[in-house]
């Protein structure tokens, strides 16, 4: 359980870098899922 704790020492902007490093890539991640489904449809249509 130690391990969960983060060191005083750490800033709190490194919390919203890290917010923003998972939006980006759950950006990236749906944008891949859109591009393969639509080349799966253009390829079955």
């Amino acid at each position: 359980m130690a391990v969960k704790r983060k060191s005083p020492s750490m800033p709190a902007k490194h919390t919203e870098e890290v917010n923003k490093k998972a939006i980006y890539w759950i950006g990236g991640v749906i944008l891949l899922f859109v591009i393969i489904v639509s080349t799966l449809l253009i390829a079955n249509g």
